[in-house]
């Protein structure tokens, strides 16, 4: 009986199986955090004023990255039209309520961080 429950939970849906890894997928992919830090760090923000700011971040990626972040809720887009048309970006309220997430985090990595890379170094040496 136990190999059969045992068997079932193995096959389990992922998200079932760890339920903040939807939450990881959204929050934690390649360019989501440094835009996001951006935005909630430097405010409402045009695509040249974000590429400049996210280090080796291409157009492309950015883009990418701004279109699923509207989608998501996490960013606002709003645009002007003008003579020039003009385009900005902002963090969302949504965005914004990750904010306790990224202090924890901060200040996570201000404590362990040396202590990873100790154990790295540990490691590697054997």
């Amino acid at each position: 009986m136990h190999m059969a429950v045992h068997a079932t939970e193995t096959s389990a849906d992922p998200e079932l199986a760890c339920p903040i890894a939807p939450v990881v997928d959204i929050v934690f992919s390649r360019w989501t955090t440094p835009i996001l830090w951006t935005l909630h760090t430097h405010g409402r923000q045009r695509f040249g004023e974000l590429e400049r700011r996210i280090a080796h971040i291409t157009p492309k990626v950015l883009t990418q990255r701004l279109r699923q972040l509207e989608r998501d809720g996490l960013l606002t887009r709003t645009y002007h039209p003008e003579v020039p048309p003009r385009v900005e970006y902002e963090i969302s309220a949504l965005g914004l309520s990750l904010a306790p997430l990224f202090a924890n985090l901060a200040e996570w990595a201000t404590a362990n961080l040396p202590k990873v890379e100790q154990s790295r170094e540990g490691y590697d040496a054997r």
